[in-house]
């Protein structure tokens, strides 16, 4: 065992800390759009929100949280951290891709929604804190278990691609259901108000945006690999 996969295993719990406070993140999230606990201050008609209050519009405001890529990369994190916890020492090829996965969505949740998203944002109470913890806390602690924890030699450059195959599934389900809703998670997919065009373009972006993310990561798992074994 390698000095660097024992101490995944003795600080196991920091594993467990960054999916309890994805998990909570998530929980917090959810429990607001369930009880509609704050009315939709979105009045862009093509975004996703406009649902009716109370539990007319609970299956509406399900399947939007549902349909955001910040959901689908808390939650990735959440069950890959949740793995490490239960066995750090897991190397299944599934798993590589799942830990890359992990790693490229919630860094580019992070840096979108830093970036892009905040400026706009319109929160109110108790979205302050699922919004802190699923964009700010868990995309920052994640990087940071990784780079303390590892596991590491888990990545190839194929793993690199192979991590596209999730976003890839939740860009197909965004469009259809966009298509069929006239409805989108986010501006810069929002077909209805900008075209295919311009979408596809930011799409292309940020896949090539994920790629060069999955390649840093790729080179600090190698160059952490072979210091462990200097």
């Amino acid at each position: 065992m390698s000095e660097l996969t024992a101490s995944g295993v003795r600080h196991r719990w920091l594993f467990g800390l960054n999916a309890l406070l994805a998990w909570l993140g998530l929980a917090v999230a959810l429990l607001l759009t369930l009880l509609g606990t704050y009315p939709n201050t979105n009045t862009v008609p093509t975004l996703l929100g406009f649902n009716r209050p109370g539990a007319e519009g609970v299956i509406g405001r399900t399947l939007d949280y549902f349909s955001y890529f910040t959901i689908w990369s808390n939650i990735l994190v959440a069950i890959v951290a949740t793995l490490l916890l239960v066995n750090p020492l897991r190397r299944s090829g599934i798993f590589r891709v799942l830990r890359m996965d992990s790693l490229i969505m919630i860094t580019v949740t992070g840096l979108i929604f830093a970036i892009i998203l905040a400026p706009d944002a319109q929160l109110q109470g108790w979205q302050h804190l699922s919004n802190t913890l699923e964009h700010y806390i868990t995309p920052v602690l994640t990087v940071l278990v990784f780079l303390l924890l590892g596991p590491r030699g888990l990545f190839r450059i194929s793993t690199v691609f192979l991590a596209l195959v999730i976003p890839f599934i939740w860009v197909a389900y965004t469009l259809v259901r966009g298509a069929v809703i006239d409805a989108y998670p986010y501006g810069f997919i929002d077909v209805a108000a900008h075209g295919y065009g311009t979408v596809t373009v930011n799409l292309i972006g940020i896949v090539v945006f994920g790629i060069i993310l999955g390649l840093i990561y790729l080179g600090l798992d190698r160059l952490f690999s072979r210091g462990a074994h200097a």
